[in-house]
């Protein structure tokens, strides 16, 4: 990314697009190709973000390490996740989430490359490792919020569900793809192979992007930005202390918060609950079938959204009725979960529990954009970094409460209760009328 003065370019959300027509919002045609390009991008973030769990067995053997020490590797991911939430939405609304998705993807690419190099180099390996992991996590810290921003921008609001959903898709593409060509590259060259293979595909992904999607002066970072750094120029603050008065940034907050908290749960203890219940089963079965079935119903959710909004039906009311199914009904099938001992009947809850789950793209994940629009990067950076850290705290409380009482029907409660307060808040508080400006708000 080139820095050059800012005179010639064009902020985001300014309305100026590649063929200097004033409309701020991609075409048709555009928003297609970059819904394709975004929603690989995401597939090749899970793709890097998983190379090490994929790498768990061979990665302990090869360097000697016991389950503690792996535990310290893979928990440095997520500290660094939370440290560049918030910074990585701000700059995006400043400078374009796409500069930032593009930046941090090129780094994460080149880390991921060079990390079975450097690991042969340094005689410390756990240290490296888990110092490495750590800085992963503050490079795929700001891709979520950077992407929040740059829909927010560029994608009306009427199209804005499903291509939030279409994109969101790509964590489950990334996870089986990873899973899959990651498995037989370990088998045949080894775990190295799996993070050349990611890492390549990333900087592949980046060179094409650049090169096709955008101009240079769309790559050019504007260097009065530079040189302010991270402060924000009078014409452009936000009234933070106004805008964190409102009930419905507060609602989303809360809403985002326990929703992510509640997937970092059942993503950390689905597999020991079926391997613990269901000794028997294949591990590729449940590993593999509920990530199948959200997809499907990710694009479902957005096109169901977009579709009911323009046959005249209020925003709020569609925002809403989505997350009652993405945070209520998928809470009844994980209820379910927790009753049965049948193991077709809990991958059928499994899977639905999961898939219903996406339709929060559909609901409180684009509502942080109809919200603040002028923000939206940095407000969900702030949403996604209170889920993160309480998705710890959840998936501890799960093992706490699997030890003290020992069943799993108290995780399963404890997935219901979170995403019940998450539900009940958003649909007391919830709105999709902008709050980011003085103006008069128009009823959505």
């Amino acid at each position: 990314m080139a820095a050059g003065g800012g005179g010639g370019n064009v902020p985001p959300g300014s309305g100026m697009r590649r063929d200097g027509g004033t409309e701020p919002y991609w075409s048709r045609p555009e928003c297609r190709v970059w819904t394709a390009m975004l929603l690989l991008g995401t597939c090749l973030l899970y793709c890097a973000r998983v190379t090490v769990p994929i790498c768990a067995v061979a990665l302990s053997s090869y360097f000697d390490w016991d389950k503690k020490q792996f535990g310290v590797v893979l928990s440095s991911f997520f500290w660094g996740y939370c440290l560049t939430q918030i910074v990585g939405g701000h700059i995006s609304d400043q400078i374009g989430g796409e500069k930032v998705l593009l930046l941090s993807a090129s780094a994460w690419g080149f880390l991921t490359v060079l990390t079975p190099l450097l690991t042969h180099i340094t005689s410390a390996h756990l240290v490296f490792m888990t110092s490495s992991r750590f800085l992963m996590g503050l490079l795929q810290g700001v891709y979520f919020p950077s992407l929040a921003s740059l829909l927010s921008q560029r994608v009306r609001e009427s199209e804005r569900a499903f291509t939030y959903s279409t994109v969101g898709t790509g964590s489950q593409f990334g996870t089986l793809l990873i899973g899959a060509a990651g498995s037989l590259l370990l088998d045949w060259y080894g775990w190295e192979s799996v993070f050349y293979f990611s890492g390549l595909l990333t900087l592949l992904w980046v060179y094409c992007t650049c090169k096709y999607l955008l101009s240079e002066k769309e790559l050019t970072i504007p260097m009065n930005y530079l040189t302010r750094g991270l402060s924000v120029p009078k014409q452009t603050k936000v009234p933070w202390k106004q805008l964190f008065r409102k009930a419905p940034i507060w609602a989303v907050i809360i809403a985002q918060l326990c929703t992510a908290s509640t997937f970092f749960t059942l993503l950390s203890w689905l597999p020991t609950f079926f391997k613990e219940t269901f000794p028997d089963s294949k591990g590729w079965v449940f590993n593999v079938v509920p990530w199948l079935v959200a997809i499907p119903t990710s694009l479902f959710s957005g096109f169901l959204s977009d579709h009911l909004i323009s046959q005249g039906y209020r925003t709020i009311t569609i925002r809403k009725f989505m997350q009652v199914i993405g945070s209520g009904v998928s809470s009844i099938f994980a209820l379910c979960l927790g009753q049965t001992s049948s193991f077709c009947k809990a991958i059928v809850f499994a899977s639905a529990s999961v898939g219903l789950q996406t339709f929060n793209h559909s609901g409180i994940s684009v509502n942080v954009q109809d919200l603040a629009p002028s923000c939206a990067g940095l407000l969900f950076g702030v949403a996604n970094t209170g889920g993160a850290l309480l998705g710890v705290i959840c998936v501890y409380l799960a093992g706490y409460l699997i030890e003290t009482t020992g069943s799993w029907i108290s995780v399963f409660n404890l997935v219901a209760a979170v995403n019940s307060i998450g539900l009940c808040t958003f649909l007391l508080f919830g709105e999709a009328q902008r709050v980011d400006t003085d103006s008069v708000y128009v009823d959505l």
